[in-house]
């Protein structure tokens, strides 16, 4: 555990050194604003047609504003953790194996789950802190709500937020961890989450195959969250994504050490 802890130590201390974290933070929170505002805005004029409507025709209107907005909300933040992840973790071994200081880590008292949990766990932590303003604009406009809003589907949609973003993080690692280009690295994970992405498109099929590949989409779980459902399957569907590929982390870390042996 203590070396688990030097490198989540390590690794955190990289991002807030440089001004990467601030960027990095910073624009997604300027996009996350703006995209907010935009959905808020379609949401309110949308409610209003939809009032007027129910007028004419002497009929109450029963459109739900601030859940509207939470789902259009989350489904644009899952778009941006999309595009996000591979930026984040691109360099996380890249990096390392470029500079020479993959060799120093390989030959340091640390084991190699070690390395891959510290490294996973800043990435993780870097994202969590990243998605923390962001549920500021939800908290308000939860509290000035009538009705207002259950909590239960603000706090399910953020735990498949970072649940989605923990998966990729982790797809994300594996792939940073096999070469030592920083830009192919982003690109095929970029590629390779976005393909897993796409398996939803299966939705429309009857078939058996059709229901495992829609069981593969990364989206089709996150889908539960945004609705304030918490599902079993889902939990262990991310789970399961993430422990897959630290276990391949570790293999692909093992093997550097092996070839510099």
């Amino acid at each position: 555990m203590h070396g688990l802890y030097a490198i989540y130590r390590k690794e955190m201390g990289h991002y807030f050194v440089s001004p990467i974290a601030y960027i990095f933070i910073g624009l997604f929170l300027i996009l996350t604003a703006f995209f907010f505002n935009v959905i808020l805005a379609g949401v309110i004029k949308q409610s209003f047609q939809m009032e007027m409507q129910s007028m004419q025709f002497g009929q109450p209107s029963s459109f739900d504003v601030p859940a509207a907005v939470l789902r259009d909300f989350f489904g644009l933040l899952s778009t941006l953790i999309l595009f996000f992840t591979p930026i984040l973790t691109m360099s996380v071994y890249a990096e390392e194996r470029k500079r020479g200081t993959m060799e120093l880590l390989m030959t340091s008292p640390v084991s190699e789950l070690e390395i891959v949990l510290g490294k996973f766990l800043a990435s993780l932590s870097l994202f969590a802190i990243m998605l923390l303003p962001t549920a500021s604009y939800l908290i308000f406009m939860v509290l000035r709500s009538e009705p207002m809003l259950p909590w239960r589907m603000l706090l399910a949609g953020y735990a498949g937020a970072l649940l989605l973003g923990g998966s990729l993080l982790a797809l994300g690692s594996f792939v940073s961890s096999l070469t030592e280009n920083q830009l192919i690295a982003a690109v095929i994970t970029f590629a390779a989450s976005l393909f897993i992405w796409v398996l939803d498109i299966a939705r429309s099929s009857d078939t058996g195959a059709g229901a495992v590949l829609q069981y593969l989409s990364v989206i089709r779980h996150y889908e539960d969250f945004t609705r304030g459902v918490i599902d079993t399957s889902s939990l262990i569907y991310y789970f399961s994504f993430i422990a897959l590929f630290i276990f391949l982390t570790v293999r692909s870390v093992d093997s550097m050490r092996w070839r510099r042996a």
